[in-house]
């Protein structure tokens, strides 16, 4: 039977290997020698077993309670409707997934066996799972993806309340639990520490860090090329917090207001806003000059990367986006892109040079930053040189995933 360093379940309520971080921590634990077990979502035509780069994958079948966002011309009962079926829809599908993690974590207990639960969050109430196994000697390991107390407040606008309570209350035992906490910045360890009174020792910065295999230079869209056009790219989650909507009306005020019509943007990924996204993208008569590509394999994101001109971050300013750090945004960087983003903390503090950063949330100014590229190509290219630097330097994933080999040197003792 072979040995190994440790063996690791780890939970993650989305898709794998979609999940760029979470396909990055479980192949670079296999790679030092541990097993790693991951129990997911199952989407289309996805088994519900396999081994994938070593990772052994369980997958769960994916249940979708209400549409989770409203038109951007909602009045207020459709909007407060909406939300209200939102959180339903959440806590309904967070309680399952939670619920059915407990039962099937028992059958690979049996089946290939873990000394450590790795919980990524949300939801939250993984901590259920991993307080259990605790009692019978296992480890707990919380992964800090998102900080839920503020993702409700930037994604329902609610000042407190009883969800916003029990969210912070949920936090503070999944960190109190955990053995090892893995925080994705400075931001979030700070949070840890000071809201949550966590002992720094147990804390490791882990960055989010493109991963050389995924991101490299690769060939030009030829389509795109025909087009005669300058293209603009924005990659990643489509949700109300997201600002694809900002990108939008920045895009309709550079088209019609002015008068850029030499351009054309792919948004590349999904979520929750998509279908609403682009009945806005309709309304504003933006088709012309927006295609929405859904998921995207890694051979046609790079081959789209490689064509762009203009790299996009719209992420507006609220209480989880000011503190949080986009894979995107290093994705960028690592193919050499120029980057225009609302200024946020975490966002300049990745990019740096590599970006124009404008006032957050001001669709205007992220139009005028457009058209400021656009007719710069000497500042493009200078910007795009200092983000691959950059990112070779210090932000690659194999530079930035020591702390997790640390994390669980000191877990493993």
């Amino acid at each position: 039977m072979k040995e190994y360093a440790g063996k690791i379940l780890m939970l993650v309520e989305n898709n794998y290997p979609d999940d760029p971080r979470v396909k990055n921590e479980a192949e670079t634990l296999t790679s030092s020698g541990y097993k790693v077990t991951v129990l997911a979502l199952k989407g289309d035509g996805e088994k519900n077993r396999e081994v994938i780069n070593n990772v052994v994958v369980y997958r769960i079948p994916t249940i979708t309670l209400f549409n989770k966002t409203h038109k951007y011309d909602a009045n207020f009962l459709q909007i407060a409707w909406s939300n209200v079926k939102s959180i339903i829809g959440y806590i309904c599908e967070y309680f399952y997934f939670t619920t059915i993690s407990s039962l099937v974590s028992l059958y690979i207990l049996i089946k290939e066996g873990f000394d450590v639960v790795h919980a990524h969050n949300p939801p939250d109430t993984l901590f259920i799972v991993g307080g259990f196994y605790k009692l019978f000697g296992k480890k707990f390991v919380f992964d800090h993806h998102d900080l839920s107390p503020e993702l409700y407040l930037s994604r329902f606008k609610k000042n407190g309340g009883i969800i916003h309570k029990l969210l912070m209350v949920a936090e503070k035992i999944n960190l109190k639990l955990a053995d090892v906490v893995i925080a994705t910045n400075e931001s979030y360890k700070l949070v840890e520490i000071e809201r949550c009174k966590i002992d720094p020792g147990k804390i490791f910065i882990v960055r989010n860090g493109p991963r050389e295999d995924r991101i490299m230079t690769g060939s030009r869209d030829i389509e795109l090329e025909k087009m005669g056009k300058y293209i603009l790219v924005y990659v990643g989650e489509m949700g109300p917090q997201d600002g694809v909507d900002y990108l939008l009306r920045a895009l309709y005020h550079l088209v019609f207001n002015i008068g850029r019509k030499d351009i054309f943007c792919l948004i590349i990924g999904k979520g929750d806003s998509m279908a609403v996204l682009k009945d806005l993208s309709e309304k504003l008569n933006l088709n012309e000059y927006v295609k929405f590509t859904g998921y995207v394999s890694d051979e046609d994101l790079v081959r789209y990367l490689s064509t762009a001109d203009i790299c996009l971050d719209p992420n507006p300013s609220n209480p989880l986006n000011d503190v949080s750090t986009w894979i995107k945004v290093m994705e960028y960087m690592a193919m050499g892109k120029p980057i225009i983003s609302f200024d946020l903390k975490e966002t300049r503090y990745s990019a740096q040079e590599a970006a124009v950063f404008v006032p957050p949330n001001d669709i205007v100014e992220f139009a005028n930053a457009i058209k400021y590229l656009l007719e710069n190509p000497d500042i493009r290219i200078q910007k795009g040189k200092y983000g691959k630097i950059r990112v070779n330097e210090e932000l690659m994933w194999p530079i930035v995933s020591k702390n997790l080999l640390n994390a669980y040197s000191k877990l493993f003792n």
